[in-house]
């Protein structure tokens, strides 16, 4: 038992040091040096929009292309507080900035713009963004325009054929941030199936993926489908909403391989190496750049005993938990009910653990943390919850952190994978 106990610390301290900074060099990696914290640093994590998104026009701004396809016709709109625009008309322009807003949402400059929407559909975190993560999100009506609200997630994951009844066409301008388990892609097929199936032709307003510049982790199983991963595909999958779309059309992923009229407006001056700065946060526990570009590699953290960061102000760019040796994880933090977290993990517990804050922009996802904690935390039978390997997609990836495999062992099993998608995303990219 003892000798047990001072391996499992050697090798704890061994890679907390590792953790903190260093590189490891993986020679059949094609030769690269795989560095965990690796390359750009993001140039301010205090709030989502800090980095001017430069001269990306976004889909949504692109009114010539897309505003005279919706007049005249009953429109279906899929939005939530990520849907805004900037280019809008003068009444709707003087009307923010009297108010102090320097954004208008999609809805309200269509209603400006006179187009007649029937219903608005929500997805997880409801039409202003403000639900827990996988709260029931109600039916209801928008106060400032009192149109209809439709939620799309709980039971109601698809639209009905009541629902969309008397739509002529639906709009999808969602926030997305390249994460298979981000349920905001499993929407989108839904949306997709339900038009399909009414014969109700589907435009995408697309808008930047801010993990766009890498593909990594395992492919999902698809014997472990669920809303949190619907479709063979890696972790962090690469695309942007619009070109996800081609690529669940062009697989056959809706439901008899039934094929959805889909027109993407794309945005200008974009490509996939893109830096990007969300102005709206896309959910409420992830509050700026630094959370999203974390959130791939910190969400596996869901499925285990340790916190990531809900209920304080730094989810997703922290993790913890009370049993965790404080000589290994100094930094401590104490969840609280907070927006987006109403009952978080270790309420009102003090919690030892990591602070990412000043991790540079990944590149590939980061197991060495999850590695760490597991290894750090007593009681391993208990430390994985169920619903770890239905956020990995496979139950490999748990068997090989109790067997104790490396990060660069497991990755190494993922590189075929990986490849294969790679090939099979290709035709459905708009941009480089």
């Amino acid at each position: 038992m003892g000798l047990s106990f001072f391996k499992n610390t050697l090798l704890l301290f061994v890679m907390f040091c590792f953790s903190c900074g260093s590189g490891m060099k993986d020679k059949n990696d094609s030769n690269e040096e795989l560095v965990i914290h690796e390359t750009v640093e993001l140039k301010d994590t205090s709030a989502v929009g800090t980095e001017a998104p430069g001269d990306i026009i976004v889909g949504a701004d692109r009114f010539d292309l897309y505003v005279p396809l919706l007049e005249g016709k009953n429109v279906g709109i899929v939005a939530n507080q990520t849907s805004i625009v900037t280019q809008i008309n003068e009444k709707l322009d003087n009307m923010h900035l009297a108010q102090g807003m320097e954004n208008a949402h999609l809805v309200d400059a269509l209603v400006a713009k006179k187009i007649a929407i029937k219903s608005v559909f929500a997805p997880e975190h409801g039409f202003r963004g403000t639900a827990d993560a996988g709260e029931i999100v109600k039916d209801g009506v928008d106060t400032k325009t009192g149109l209809p609200i439709i939620s799309l997630y709980g039971k109601n994951k698809k639209p009905s054929k009541d629902q969309l009844a008397g739509i002529d066409i639906m709009v999808f301008d969602i926030q997305d941030v390249g994460a298979r388990f981000y349920t905001y892609i499993s929407s989108l097929h839904y949306v997709m199936e339900a038009c399909a199936e009414k014969g109700i032709p589907v435009l995408i307003l697309d808008r930047p993926n801010p993990n766009g510049h890498y593909i990594d982790g395992p492919i999902l199983d698809m014997k472990h489908k669920s809303f949190v991963g619907m479709h063979p595909v890696p972790v962090v999958h690469g695309m942007t909403v619009g070109e996800y779309a081609q690529m669940i059309n062009g697989r056959g992923w809706l439901t008899n391989g039934i094929k959805c009229d889909i027109n993407v407006v794309k945005m200008e001056n974009y490509n996939h190496q893109t830096a990007y700065s969300l102005p709206i946060k896309p959910s409420p526990n992830l509050p700026n750049d630094m959370a999203i570009n974390l959130y791939p590699s910190l969400c596996f953290f869901e499925g285990t005993i340790v916190s990531a960061g809900r209920g304080t102000e730094q989810q997703f760019q922290i993790f913890g938990a009370p049993s965790l040796p404080s000589e290994f994880f100094p930094y401590t933090f104490t969840p609280q009910a907070n927006e987006g977290a109403k009952y978080p993990k270790f309420k009102g517990e003090l919690c030892n653990g990591l602070d990412l804050r000043a991790t540079k922009k990944l590149k590939r996802l980061n197991l060495a943390w999850l590695i760490e904690a597991y290894v750090g935390y007593g009681k391993k039978p208990d430390f994985f919850t169920d619903f770890f390997t239905t956020l990995a997609g496979t139950t490999q990836l748990q068997k090989q952190i109790e067997q104790g495999y490396t990060y660069n062992e497991i990755r190494k099993t993922w590189l075929r994978g990986l490849d294969e998608y790679d090939k099979m995303r290709t035709p459905y990219l708009l941009y480089e």
